[in-house]
């Protein structure tokens, strides 16, 4: 019998961690890719069911005309991408796109506003929309931007589940992709959130141009906070005329698998959701990355202001794959 590699036979290890060193992490991604898989699957399958994935749906309900200057969106006034500004979507839309959503087997529904830092007159509007998608039995989780404290904490008030802050990449590659907030403004706005007792999503981009580093550091700063991010989103690039990352070089397949995997092993119970992107994924690479530890995606044809695989096509899959919604609540 052939002796297994040191790396292969050391122990499958998956205690919370908020201590990841640099090297520890790029050791992950430099590991054999099926020893990889292997340790992500492992440690995946002694939190969740592997043939489980939550879906959540994401609707724009403010789309446009936002100031900064993130080098991958559409929807800064800055850049010339045929999107635009429009006010916050009237209650009756809302509520109607949040039923669809639950009866096509969503369980978590999130609302995303193009804005830097919303002011309370925009609270104003957002707060009626959290509180109508929470009375239909929909987890709520909203994406708006900067926040101050007592702003959490009138979402808190409002029920709301999640805030999405998202920190795109590593502190160092950070200033390439943007210039108009900073890594810093980004954190802690996810400690007020943790702070007021409301669950966090928050994840990153991978085909911003940066290096396979850059993809430990976003991981491992996300790991080693004081609490996991209930739940981690990965994005994949959607590459959009009219913004600085249009001719982007695109991620291998494997890259990307990589990083969901190394994202599973530092953060074993946070849900990994596969998100923007997946319209780009063949179903062979969606099914590499649910049994790397990806388990939640958003479900439905739009994805902000890009297209998403349609539900036929995500019910399709899940069949192939034998793969069922997560119907439960309390994970992430």
């Amino acid at each position: 019998m052939a002796t297994q590699p040191a790396h292969f036979s050391a122990p499958l290890t998956s205690a919370l961690r908020h201590d990841w060193r640099e090297a520890e992490v790029r050791a992950l991604f430099e590991l054999p890719f099926n020893d990889l898989l292997f340790k992500a699957h492992t440690i995946h399958r002694a939190h969740f069911d592997p043939n489980q994935v939550q879906l959540s749906t994401l609707l724009n309900i403010k789309s446009g005309g936002c100031p900064e200057d993130c080098a991958y969106c559409p929807q800064s006034v800055r850049l010339d991408t045929n999107v635009e500004a429009a006010p916050v979507l009237p209650l009756e839309q809302v509520l109607a796109a949040a039923a669809k959503a639950k009866a096509a087997g969503a369980t978590r529904f999130c609302m995303g506003a193009a804005w830097r830092a919303p002011k309370d007159r925009d609270l104003d509007q957002v707060l009626p929309l959290i509180e109508g998608v929470k009375a239909q039995g929909l987890e709520t989780c909203v994406t708006l931007g900067m926040l101050t404290a007592p702003q959490v904490d009138r979402l808190r008030d409002a029920g709301l589940d999640y805030y999405n802050h998202n920190l795109d990449t590593s502190p160092e590659y950070y200033g390439n992709i943007i210039s108009t907030r900073t890594y810093d403004d980004r954190l802690n706005t996810l400690a007020r959130v943790r702070d007021a007792g409301i669950k966090v999503c928050c994840g990153g981009i991978v085909g911003l141009g940066e290096g396979v580093g850059d993809r430990g550091e976003l991981l491992r700063t996300l790991a080693n906070l004081p609490q996991h991010p209930e739940s981690v989103p990965i994005n994949l690039l959607v590459r959009v005329e009219g913004t600085p990352l249009a001719d982007a070089e695109a991620v291998h397949p494997i890259d990307f698998v990589r990083t969901i995997a190394v994202a599973r092993v530092l953060m074993p119970e946070s849900h990994v959701r596969l998100s923007a992107g997946r319209t780009n994924m063949t179903d062979e690479l969606q099914a590499l990355c649910f049994f790397a530890g990806a388990n939640s995606i958003f479900y439905g044809e739009q994805l902000l202001t890009t297209a998403n695989p349609v539900a036929d096509n995500e019910r399709q899959l899940f069949e192939r794959l034998g793969l069922s919604a997560d119907s439960q609540h309390a994970h992430a």
